[in-house]
């Protein structure tokens, strides 16, 4: 099945378009893995990322009134609203994503007019693969077409990340954005939120799987460790900056931090400590996947891990468990949490002829801890785009 194809012809049957002639704009986006570098300082970190060869589709098509009427495929939920009323409802749930994209180009002066939205995705939805942030990035693109906009990429995820931040504080999502709109099939990315810069780097791993594995540990009091952890951030940068001029973490990466940290107390020192220690991490990682040397890929994505278990605090058993049982699969590229943390997902780069024998283990996961673990397997895949000419 097409799914571009498929979300046109419900796009009609839904709207009751029976001229073939009436503009359909499809825009699609993917989801998006970071693989290190997802808990660092907002506004200023660097990823390990790629998108995803799962998609986000969103059509969309002018009505003749003022109202937005708003088709999920895949749930068959449909909500509406107007122009006049754009800004975030609880009760538009995904509906608020087109809104937000909305919002965008009714700010740089496009007149909103009526229209018909549908939505189709093949994006795991809650596990951190960004779906909701797809949905952003697609409906920019398809506004920007439907509106003959010259708006480019880069004010595309400035004004994005903004209106993310309004709808939902708190959240972050320049490097998700970034990602979105870089990517390419069989390439993974350094991402730089600060400076949007963004580093291609051929996938060395497209021998092996990549699995995501969802370890349906259920998140719990998630959004108020991570404002705890973030606070420590900010504590920590501003104590640094007392020793030296910096404008974020970065200035720090190669420096003694034991020394420069001393006057810290324990929980700002380690978790400040994570996030020097990964920005370290990720230029090392830089050359070892230029250079295909895989042993070293595996070294640094663990080691990376066990940061974010020992001094970022934020894996749990689980997802140790899981890493751990990777680690003994030889051939292993790397294993770990991605994501939130406190449950959710990790993902293995396993040779593919390995791959069956480390799903073995699950049944095993499944009797220590009572979950039933799933898992998706994904491939860098393309960047978003225009679907129709």
């Amino acid at each position: 099945m097409d799914l571009g194809t498929d979300i046109a012809a419900i796009h009609a049957k839904e709207y009751e378009i029976t001229d073939t002639n009436e503009r359909i704009i499809i825009a699609e986006a993917p989801g998006r893995i970071h693989f290190m570098g997802e808990h660092c300082q907002h506004g200023a970190g660097v990823c390990l990322s790629a998108g995803i060869d799962r998609m986000v589709r969103v059509a969309v098509s002018a009505r003749k009134d003022n109202s937005l009427r708003f088709l999920s495929a895949e749930i068959c939920e449909r909500k509406r609203t107007t122009i006049l009323n754009i800004h975030y409802k609880r009760e538009d749930r995904w509906a608020n994503h087109i809104k937000l994209a909305l919002c965008l180009f009714a700010e740089k002066g496009c007149q909103l007019k009526g229209m018909n939205w549908t939505i189709s995705s093949t994006v795991p939805q809650n596990i951190g693969l960004a779906a909701a942030e797809a949905i952003e990035v697609a409906a920019a693109l398809a506004l920007k077409r439907f509106f003959n906009s010259s708006i480019n990429d880069k004010d595309i995820i400035m004004r994005l990340n903004e209106l993310h931040k309004e709808f939902y504080p708190n959240e972050s999502r320049a490097a998700d954005f970034l990602v979105m709109l870089n990517a390419r099939k069989d390439t993974l990315m350094i991402v730089d939120e600060a400076t949007q810069e963004v580093t291609r780097i051929k996938s060395p791993v497209s021998r092996h799987k990549i699995l995501i594995i969802d370890s349906k540990v259920p998140f719990t009091g998630v959004e108020e460790e991570l404002k705890d952890r973030r606070a420590s951030l900010d504590r920590g940068l501003a104590m640094l900056r007392k020793k030296r001029p910096a404008q974020s973490f970065k200035d720090f990466v190669g420096t003694d931090m034991l020394e420069m940290m001393g006057n810290l107390n324990e929980e700002v020192r380690r978790r400040s400590m994570h996030v020097v220690k990964e920005l370290g991490r990720i230029a090392e990682i830089r050359d070892a996947l230029e250079a295909a040397d895989l042993q070293t890929v595996a070294r640094i994505i663990f080691h990376s891990h066990e940061s974010l278990r020992d001094l970022y605090e934020v894996t749990c058993p689980e997802l140790d468990w899981l890493v751990k049982r990777a680690q003994e699969i030889e051939g292993t590229a790397g294993a770990r949490m991605t994501g939130k943390g406190f449950g959710g997902c990790v993902y293995v780069i396993l040779p593919s002829a390995r791959a069956e024998e480390y799903l073995a283990k699950m049944e095993d996961y499944e009797r220590i801890f009572g979950f039933h673990a799933v898992h998706y397997e994904v491939k860098p895949g393309a960047g978003a785009r225009i679907i129709t000419k």
